[in-house]
């Protein structure tokens, strides 16, 4: 499995490094550090004297630039000033939220109580809708520089081309990987023609529930790391589940609650799936990209066995047919 040069970003961020990069904001840290979930970057609680608890994330070494890191931080300000719930990072003693420390890139949060949400209530998935209708509003206003797009390429083409040129797919699954993965994308790019010009915007680009802390006052953001251009229907389908009948009846009560805030076309239902094929390919670079990392194995153990690349290889003929098949609708 081959990954990326550096194969080892964080070996040096030990315990007392975390608490001095906090330190330096000029937090006085009183000891505590818990390690939160988190693969792409390194992120911990950290206990203050006196204070709430902060939340301090490392990025991975490589993987934004500065420029695109501080529109991240722009959104998220932004977000925070119109009163969203989100977790925006706080400025360190020279007015910059782009810390850095030991050589590691980082920047300080509040940390926001809450829990991982359950949108089995009709209700509860309007005020969701209503919830990513006031970040997309705010969303629509400017657009990203530094930050990439969603498209057939980035998330497509390019992880699929990394994919076969570095060996990562077994020889025995190489042909069919080839050929499926291609039509795959094919039919990814007939769904975005059928559906015609569609409007690009801020998202939160990884809109799961993981990302997700729902407390007192609702829902609220905790990470904005994957936030890029595109179409909106991109941070609603992600929060679908179950049969046809049950994704109608979600998607509509999400789209009620949306439609509060900001407008949404009834044509991007029609990317649903083409947005689920392109996630699936791109999750899949992901993981061999990173593999080296020791995180990755831990977690992933069963990334890169022969049961994996038969159900990747089913995934994506099974999204063939799905991308073939009739929308979701609004029964509108």
């Amino acid at each position: 499995m081959v990954a990326e040069a550096e194969t080892r970003p964080f070996a040096d961020l030990v315990p007392e490094v975390v608490l001095d990069a906090v330190d330096a904001t000029g937090v006085r840290c009183d000891g505590r550090l818990i390690a939160l979930a988190s693969y792409e970057n390194r992120v911990y609680q950290v206990g203050v004297e006196d204070a709430p608890p902060l939340v301090v994330k490392f990025y991975r070494p490589g993987r934004w630039s500065d420029d695109a890191i501080r529109e991240e931080h722009g959104f998220a300000l932004e977000l925070e000033s119109r009163e969203v719930p989100v977790a925006a990072p706080r400025a360190g003693p020279a007015g910059d939220t782009l810390l850095v420390h030991h050589g590691y890139r980082y920047a300080v949060f509040p940390r926001l109580a809450g829990e991982w949400p359950e949108l089995d209530d009709p209700e509860r998935r309007r005020t969701m809708g209503r919830f990513i209708g006031r970040i997309h509003a705010v969303g629509a206003l400017r657009t990203f520089r530094h930050r990439p797009a969603l498209d057939v390429e980035t998330h497509g083409e390019e992880p699929r081309r990394w994919l076969l040129e570095h060996g990562v797919v077994p020889p025995e699954h190489q042909g069919a990987y080839g050929s499926r993965s291609a039509e795959a994308l094919d039919a990814v790019r007939e769904s975005f023609a059928r559906v015609g010009a569609v409007r690009r915007i801020r998202l939160h680009g990884d809109c799961h529930l993981g990302n997700v802390l729902w407390g007192e006052l609702g829902p609220s953001f905790v990470d904005l790391d994957d936030c890029r251009t595109g179409p909106a229907i991109q941070d609603l389908w992600m929060l679908l589940s179950g049969d046809l009948d049950e994704r109608r009846a979600q998607v509509a009560d999400l789209v009620s609650g949306y439609r509060t805030f900001h407008d949404l076309d009834a044509r991007e239902l029609g990317l649903v799936e083409a947005l689920r094929t392109l996630r699936i390919v791109h999750y899949t670079a992901w993981l061999a990209r990173r593999w080296d990392d020791p995180a990755f194995p831990v977690a992933f153990p069963w990334f890169g066995t022969d049961r994996y690349w038969r159900d990747h290889l089913q995934a994506l003929e099974d999204q063939c047919r799905a991308m073939a098949e009739p929308p979701l609708d609004l029964y509108d």
